[in-house]
């Protein structure tokens, strides 16, 4: 019979973080498990959730002693998967403009404005693709994020083409929900100011502007 895999106890943790080695390698070994499963929870595809946990792991090695409560490493460990995952979708969210505009002749380069709107909106879209839930996020990123055809993407998890369509559709469309209401008013600055309306059952300007010659 199997004993189910336990996250190392806090005599063991502190040791590690005064520097015992032998303590170090037991820690990192005991908690592997666990932030595999984290991983294959939080990331779109298994080799995603291998290379976060494989960064996560290499991290608590190397960063053991920042850790401030000993009983605190599964949250600490959660924590570093999760920014990972999340990090690995920002990177496939911004990838898709970088060959059209390496190939653009001529192209200006981007002011620092413009810089920092892109990360910002890429930062956002990351944050919204990585709070969907694990199956929804798992196909819009596999579809939509990396291209993958979608029989590919229906065989990897194991579903229907039909199924797969059905779950995509329902990402898509509480991602495009999610972005809507995160939408902040830099981003819609960036697209251009929105149009104002009068306000409903508001009272009208007593001197109206004549029309005729109104700009559009």
């Amino acid at each position: 019979m199997n004993r189910p895999f336990s996250w190392p106890d806090e005599r063991l943790v502190r040791a590690a973080q005064d520097g015992d080695v032998a303590s170090l390698t037991t820690v990192v070994m005991e908690s592997q498990p666990h932030v595999r499963k984290f991983a294959r929870s939080l990331c779109a595809s298994p080799q995603d959730a291998e290379d976060a946990a494989q960064e996560a792991l290499i991290i608590l090695y190397r960063k053991i002693g920042t850790l401030r409560a000993s009983g605190a490493l599964a949250s600490w460990m959660f924590r570093i998967v999760r920014n990972e995952c999340l990090r690995q979708v920002r990177l496939l969210v911004a990838r898709p403009e970088e060959p059209a505009a390496a190939g653009a002749e001529g192209a200006a380069e981007p002011s620092a404005e413009e810089a920092v709107l892109h990360r910002l909106e890429a930062e956002r879209i990351a944050a919204a693709v990585g709070a969907l839930p694990r199956e929804q996020r798992q196909v819009l990123i596999m579809r939509d994020v990396q291209g993958l055809p979608g029989r590919t993407v229906a065989h990897a998890l194991g579903l229907s083409n039909a199924a797969m369509k059905s779950r995509l559709h329902r990402a898509r469309a509480a991602l495009r929900h999610s972005l809507a209401v995160t939408d902040p008013p830099c981003a819609r600055g960036a697209r251009g100011a929105p149009r104002t309306r009068p306000p409903q059952g508001g009272p009208r300007p007593k001197n109206p502007t004549p029309p005729a010659k109104a700009s559009q």
